[in-house]
């Protein structure tokens, strides 16, 4: 286990009762999203009017530090409210200069302010894999946009089936989206499994899987395709929340987050991560193989840990 001043707290609110902190959590996480989305949007509304590649350049570097910004106001805004016990197993040796793959399984909404804590001084500025649906939310789909952040439609057998169009949209999508961060030290965060894990999911989806939903491999073979020779290595995140497996983001806003394990490991990549998964069947079966036993390991971890 390692001890890092990165992970410290500062408590000052957390003696204060849950309905009161609720409260005053959410409003401090709107003013901060909206803050922070209102300005990333207005470079974004920019970067439409003035395309211009060498500008574009300069007001994504603005965007990303707009967005760092953000991740230091949820960082305080954990740490005002929580007295969390941090139980972080870390073997990586991570820098800001280069380009990283974040993979992890996915929770919860409070999963987002934890990885952006964790590595928002270790790593660039993340940019997550985002269900289409949210472009549309008023002005945080167009700061995500103004961060060229993917988003990712999910469709099921059934649409696929009656339009078969639709096949290979998804990494068409990311394709196009990791191109742009050939020219930027990125950190791409993937949630894997596409949606958060919940017993009602894992039944319905008939998981194998004790403690996670299954893998969805397309989105993040084609980043890999794209940007695999910039990728230093794949960063892989197991997050557990012990003692609030029910409602992890609404104990987090309510200062009842007590405690939370995190293991990181770093994955070379090789040429089991790169390759043409559309048309390399071979290499879509490899892919395949490697990314269900990093998945199996992670299952296996998290039962082990509980």
């Amino acid at each position: 286990m390692v001890s890092n001043p990165h992970y410290s707290e500062l408590i000052m609110l957390s003696f204060l009762p849950g309905f009161i902190l609720l409260p005053l959590s959410i409003a401090f996480v709107i003013l901060n999203t909206a803050l922070v989305s209102f300005l990333i949007g207005i470079q974004a509304l920019l970067k439409l009017l003035i395309p211009i590649a060498v500008i574009n350049h300069y007001l994504t570097r603005g965007c990303n530090f707009i967005m760092y910004g953000w991740l230091c106001g949820n960082a305080l805004m954990l740490r005002l409210v929580n007295k969390v016990e941090w139980e972080v197993h870390d073997t990586t040796n991570l820098n800001k200069k280069g380009w990283h793959m974040v993979i992890c399984n996915h929770q919860s909404w409070a999963d987002i302010v934890l990885l952006g804590d964790i590595f928002r001084n270790r790593l660039p500025t993340p940019k997550f894999f985002l269900k289409h649906d949210l472009l549309y939310v008023p002005f945080v789909g167009l700061a995500c946009w103004g961060l060229d952040m993917p988003f990712m439609r999910r469709y099921s057998r059934q649409q696929l089936l009656k339009n078969p169009e639709l096949r290979g949209k998804d990494v068409t999508t990311a394709r196009e989206a990791c191109a742009k961060f050939r020219t930027i030290p990125t950190t791409v965060i993937n949630f894997v499994e596409g949606s958060r894990f919940t017993p009602e999911k894992k039944i319905e989806t008939k998981s194998p899987y004790a403690h996670l939903l299954t893998p969805k491999p397309a989105g993040l073979a084609m980043a890999m395709n794209v940007l695999g020779e910039q990728f230093e290595k794949i960063v892989n995140v197991t997050l557990a929340y012990p003692e609030n497996t029910g409602r992890p983001f609404h104990d987090m806003l309510s200062g009842r987050l007590t405690r939370v394990q995190v293991w990181i490991e770093e994955i070379p990549v090789t040429a089991v991560q790169r390759g043409d998964y559309i048309k390399d069947k071979p290499f879509k079966r490899g892919f395949q193989q490697w990314l269900t036993g990093v998945w199996q390991r992670k299952d296996q971890l998290l039962a082990e840990k509980r």
